[in-house]
């Protein structure tokens, strides 16, 4: 009888002991979030591939090659673990064919923005690696930017002056950044180009397009759910190429900050990073 209740009382201090350890211990801390910092560039090499296209000086000058490792100085404080540009890759890792072959004659060569930010910052924080996170459509996938049935839509709804109005903004904004770079350095284009409240930084186009449409063609709401669609797929693809406790740098055409901060802000697990004073310290 004496060893039955020793074994009882034994086995009930076993698991007292045990639920006080469990206490003790409580829940697994949640992972480390992502910080992601978007650097939203201008296209740096003219490609002419935008509806509205910057006229760019060249940065390949003594002169703008100092700016640019002015840049590059005050994003490395950011102390960035991974690199993502715009750039498709078709390895499983996504990383940058291109990076591995990186070298001071591409860098003197090349005015692309992915080599001349994305690049030249990787290499200065040690990675072994650049991820191209882009994404463009392939045989039969869809158009991630119906323009054409946009403007189709609005000759036939006379809803042209729309258009013609929005695009009289856009090319307004880009005369006066034209204008500004015979005065200001590539980090303060950049702070231009990074502005919340600026061109890129808002959806006025997009959004204000809404209106091109009727009950049954609602060209302008296609757009803008094409263009949503693309930037959640290049944000999927950055959330593909992450651990938690990452800090990634996206060198990023400024026509995406929109949507990638806000995917940074409202991705669980994810943190938005203001390049703004990383940027002015690169004045």
């Amino acid at each position: 009888m004496r060893k039955t209740i020793s074994a009882a009382t034994a086995a009930i201090g076993l698991m007292a002991g045990s639920a006080a350890a469990g206490t003790t211990a409580g829940p697994a801390p949640a992972p480390e979030p992502v910080q992601v910092m978007v650097l939203g560039t201008y296209h740096f090499g003219n490609p002419g591939l935008d509806i509205n296209n910057i006229k760019a000086d060249s940065v390949l000058t003594p002169a703008r090659q100092q700016e640019l490792e002015r840049v590059a100085t005050a994003l490395l404080a950011f102390r960035p673990t991974k690199v993502m540009v715009e750039r498709q890759s078709a390895s499983p890792d996504l990383a940058d064919p291109d990076y591995p072959k990186f070298d001071a004659a591409m860098l003197a060569s090349s005015a692309n923005e992915r080599v001349q930010i994305g690049y030249r910052i990787a290499r200065l924080a040690g990675l072994a690696s650049v991820q191209g996170i882009d994404e463009q459509p392939g045989p039969g996938e869809p158009d991630y930017f119906p323009y054409g049935k946009l403007q189709a839509t609005a000759d036939r709804l006379g809803k042209t002056p729309l258009l013609q109005s929005l695009h009289a903004d856009t090319a307004a904004w880009l005369k006066d950044f034209e204008a500004a770079q015979k005065s200001s350095s590539i980090g303060q284009l950049l702070l231009r180009m990074n502005d919340p409240d600026g061109l890129q930084g808002k959806m006025d186009f997009y959004y204000s397009a809404l209106a091109v449409g009727d009950r049954d063609d609602q060209a302008g709401a296609d757009l803008n759910a094409m263009w949503y669609l693309r930037n959640a797929k290049i944000f999927s693809k950055l959330m593909l190429a992450s651990k938690p406790g990452d800090r990634v740098l996206v060198v990023y055409g400024s026509g995406h900050l929109f949507w990638l901060k806000h995917f940074a802000r409202h991705a669980p697990g994810f943190v938005d990073v203001d390049v703004t004073p990383y940027l002015q310290r690169a004045r």
